[in-house]
């Protein structure tokens, strides 16, 4: 179901500087923008013998079924110009906010996406008028080929990742994720002690990590997951080394499908993690399952593909060895919904 690497040299060292106060004016004043829900999960914890476990439901963002349209319109904002064309790579969310933004700025978009894209998820940014094509390329080729493109016609590439000299707008885009967090610490003052959070390229991660660092002093326990096909997270981190998963990996976690890092603040990432996640398709069928299927009366919601798996992992460590994992009745854990399922596209 999983594997794990146990990062034995953490340090809690932080060498980003986001500018947190200026991410915070700016949702102040953008359309539509509210705090999407933050669920307590008691009577799972009571089950598991936990203190809570706290779940940030991202499905709920801005009605984009996922959290990525923080990092791409804090980004946006910070470049905008009324000429430009914007161009990404996408397997189907954060195109999906570029989409939406771009229609919302008046802003053409052209999106890229990898070899065996679901066709719902074509659809899902078709509709906020963006051009789409599907390549005959794995993710990670897609995102070079993107960049490329961008380049080649004077557009501007939006992704969040960086390649060669390409990193203010995945910095700035990592920067628009600490929402989550200051989001949190708003909803709640509870001490959280774990976390437990999804990594494709992983900027989600840095974002939420960076986040912790500037804002608060005890630093909880941090695993990252990632699908077992494609961990280059938890091979860099083994290897102390970035290390990229090559070939045409497939798994139902389609926003973590990618094989390369975002290695702008990857040392930060791996510095302040204690465990790291390669976890099969059918903990995310788990995770999914759960989510609509609570104990009594803990809140359901639309645990997506990619979404869900950090549930489905937290109930397998639960049922078997949380001692392994420092979880007891003292543990109050954080994981975050990025996604809802793809039938709510």
């Amino acid at each position: 179901m999983y594997k794990i690497y146990k990062n034995k040299n953490k340090t809690n060292t932080n060498k980003t500087n986001f500018n947190i106060e200026k991410v915070k004016q700016f949702r102040q004043n953008q359309p539509n923008y509210k705090l999407t829900p933050l669920y307590s999960w008691q009577n799972f914890a009571q089950n598991y013998g936990i203190k809570n476990l706290l779940i940030k439901d991202e499905s709920k963002r801005f009605n984009l079924n996922s959290f990525k349209a923080l990092g791409v319109s804090y980004a946006i904002n910070c470049i905008e110009n009324k000429d430009d064309i914007y161009v990404t790579c996408t397997d189907g969310n954060h195109g999906k906010a570029l989409a939406w933004y771009g229609l919302q700025t008046n802003h053409k978009v052209i999106v890229f996406m990898p070899k065996g894209s679901d066709q719902k998820r074509v659809e899902a940014i078709a509709k906020y008028g963006a051009s789409v094509t599907i390549t005959e390329m794995n993710y990670d080729d897609t995102v070079e080929y993107a960049y490329e493109y961008a380049k080649k016609h004077g557009y501007i590439l939006v992704q969040d990742t960086d390649l060669n000299d390409y990193k203010d707008i995945p910095t700035k885009i990592i920067e628009g994720y600490s929402t989550i967090i200051t989001e949190i610490q708003q909803q709640t003052n509870e001490q959280i002690t774990h976390i437990f959070i999804q990594a494709g390229v992983g900027s989600l991660a840095q974002g939420v990590i960076a986040t912790l660092l500037q804002t608060t002093k005890q630093i909880p326990y941090i695993g990252i997951i990632e699908a077992s096909v494609c961990p280059c997270i938890y091979e860099s981190a083994k290897n102390n080394n970035i290390t990229t998963i090559k070939g045409n990996p497939t798994t139902l976690m389609a926003g973590l499908n990618c094989g390369k890092p975002n290695t702008i603040f990857l040392p930060m990432l791996i510095d302040n993690t204690d465990w790291f996640f390669a976890c099969s398709d059918d903990l995310t069928i788990r995770g999914m399952e759960r989510s609509l299927k609570p104990f009594n009366d803990d809140q359901p919601f639309s645990g997506g593909e990619s979404g869900a798996i950090s549930l489905g992992l937290l109930e397998e460590i639960l049922q078997t060895n949380p001692q392994d994992f420092q979880l007891d009745e003292n543990s109050t854990v954080l994981i975050i919904n990025t996604e809802g399922r793809l039938e709510d596209q």
